[in-house]
């Protein structure tokens, strides 16, 4: 039975709502998986995401696509570097919410929408709008302020916000589906994978193999990882962009208040002065993307 349009949207606010949900709700998760470091749950989350997508594939029947892209080999290289990015992402997210960091985390998800269109302009030739060039502004002062509570760059955040960042303008050139683009993305990290996993166990320094409790929670970081891009993927193909952007703010909101509240992590006047900053930059942002939906909704109407 098909759906109606007006199902077909609600199903994508409703899937879209639930990868941001379990997007934001992951760092209750990675610290059940102390006292491995953040090396060893990332090359857990390598090889139990990569086991989980080569079923997906199967229940997709997606292996086409796969065929296809091997035959392209500058997609190849592009997917190399997206894999690099993503592992980055990953590696970092994790160490950070290991080590306190959950608040950092959350602004390095809220400046990524700035970062991109920074990206854009710099990697696509795309031209920023006069609104963003504010939005972009004010955030970079919210950078500086926000150094001054750290007393260093925010590098956690930047880094977040940089590597996802070109890591969905990589994803935007390979134009691939999440699944296959995801298994290929963390076949092309097996080796190294392996190899350190391989070192971590002989070193008896594997903490994960040492427990079938820890290993369990290893194994769940597998579909952690590759449900939340399912749901995205399904949820970008039924509703507005508009409203996926305002959407993608419900993760860093859900981290933020984790950090806050259940990590029980500082927040100083000047830290509360640097995240009004941030998402003041982020109304404006958000203002200027609904006023460009509407342009060019009203342009589409009277062709």
């Amino acid at each position: 039975m098909s759906r109606t349009p007006q199902q077909d949207e609600r199903y994508g606010v409703i899937t879209g709502l639930s990868a941001y949900l379990m997007w934001g709700l992951l760092p209750l998760f990675w610290p059940l998986l102390k006292p491995a470091v953040a090396f060893e749950i990332l090359g857990h989350r390598i090889i139990w995401s990569l086991l989980f997508v080569i079923v997906l594939m199967y229940l997709t029947h997606s292996w086409p696509v796969v065929k296809q892209t091997l035959k392209d080999h500058k997609r190849l290289w592009l997917i190399v570097l997206a894999s690099f990015f993503v592992a980055t992402n990953w590696g970092v997210y994790i160490w950070a919410v290991n080590d306190n960091h959950v608040v950092e985390t959350s602004l390095g998800y809220f400046i990524n929408p700035l970062v991109s269109v920074l990206i854009g302009t710099v990697f696509f030739q795309e031209k920023l709008r006069t609104f963003q060039k504010v939005a972009v502004g004010i955030a970079a002062l919210a950078v500086i302020v926000l150094s001054f509570d750290y007393g260093r760059l925010p590098w956690i955040a930047l880094v977040l916000a940089a590597s996802f960042g070109i890591y969905g303008g990589l994803k935007k050139q390979i134009n691939l589906p999440a699944i296959p683009g995801l298994m290929m993305e963390t076949i092309l990290l097996l080796p190294i994978t392996l190899i350190y996993l391989s070192w971590l166990y002989q070193s008896s320094e594997a903490v994960l193999f040492s427990s079938s409790t820890l290993l369990v929670l290893a194994i769940v970081s597998g579909p952690l990882t590759a449900l939340p891009l399912l749901l995205f993927g399904t949820a970008t193909t039924r509703v507005p962009l508009t409203w996926l952007g305002v959407m993608q703010y419900v993760a860093p909101t859900l981290q933020f208040i984790i950090g806050v509240t259940v990590f029980g992590e500082s927040l100083s006047t000047i830290k509360v002065v640097g995240f009004l900053i941030v998402w003041s930059a982020l109304a404006i942002f958000s203002f200027d993307a609904w006023r460009a939906s509407r342009i060019k909704s009203n342009l589409n109407l009277t062709q």
